[in-house]
């Protein structure tokens, strides 16, 4: 299985940290936050991987080579602008399939700007729900972090995974989807759990439903290459239209990771994190590469 490190992003809330550097290789726990996600890929086993980059990639292609120091195979996608990142995916699909049209492998796609200790051998079980459900995406899902309270998506209790705003009862995933919904992990390293309490009234003979959380994209997802094919090359574009594209058919699944999650958004955030890597007081956080 492939994976995909996302490093495109300008990262303008962290300058001026980011003005003479690219985001993901700001250091954390005494490494850059990218080796952070290429040791627990090496660990996990995967042995493919690709980053984009735009802002200073250079930087990257130096600091990190060609992967061999972690038995990795590193391969870069250069953007000359920022893609998206729909865009940046689609560009890079020949290098996450080797140039074959018909490979129909799932593949792991993180952000290179996140902290987690959620383990990557998970992805391979992820990527057999797609195939067997026949999906487009699996998503990872935390919980809503201060900035994001409303959440972004909604997580059945069968693990498909719906527009966050639409209605809870009665609806089944794929039903209605909501045009103004935001993607992207939340900016915050505090997260609470939030779930709707709004309920409707089943005049059918069916028992009512549940409530199904609402909670926020991590970054971090499973993709099957067919949502991107028809995205036109090296053109900008963005997540949200495709995902809720899929929603719609019910071909988006998804998990619940109640782990350690932080988006590195500030410098704030990113010595916040530092701290607790160096120091640990939560036993999720823990100066390891499994």
């Amino acid at each position: 299985m492939r994976a995909m490190i996302l490093a495109a992003g300008r990262g303008e809330r962290m300058r001026p940290l980011t003005d003479h550097s690219p985001k993901p290789l700001l250091a954390v726990g005494g490494k850059p936050l990218i080796v952070w996600h290429l040791e627990r890929l090496a660990a996990a086993g995967f042995h493919d991987v690709v980053i984009n980059h735009a802002w200073l990639g250079q930087m990257i292609e130096d600091a990190l080579g060609d992967g061999t120091r972690w038995g990795l195979r590193i391969r870069y996608s250069p953007e000359t602008v920022a893609l998206e990142t729909a865009g940046g995916i689609a560009q890079a699909l020949p290098l996450l399939t080797d140039g074959d049209a018909s490979d129909d492998a799932p593949f792991l796609v993180v952000n290179g700007d996140v902290w987690s200790d959620w383990a990557p051998s998970q992805a391979q079980a992820a990527a057999t729900r797609i195939a067997d459900a026949s999906a487009k995406a699996w998503l990872l899902l935390v919980d809503n972090p201060v900035h994001n309270p409303a959440g972004d998506f909604r997580l059945s209790a069968d693990g498909v995974v719906s527009d966050g705003k639409q209605p809870t009862n009665g609806v089944r995933a794929g039903e209605s989807a909501n045009d103004g919904m935001g993607i992207g992990p939340g900016r915050d390293s505090t997260r609470t759990h939030t779930t709707t309490t709004t309920t409707t009234t089943d005049t059918s003979s069916r028992a009512i439903e549940p409530p199904s959380p609402v909670l926020t994209f991590s970054g971090t997802a499973v993709y099957h290459p067919a949502l991107f094919r028809d995205l036109p090359a090296g053109q900008p574009a963005a997540l949200a239209p495709l995902l809720r594209a899929a929603m719609l058919h019910g071909a988006v699944l998804g998990s619940h990771h109640d782990g350690a999650w932080v988006d590195v958004g500030t410098p704030a955030r990113l010595a916040e994190l530092d701290a607790q890597l160096r120091r640990p007081s939560d036993p999720r956080f823990e100066r390891t590469s499994a």
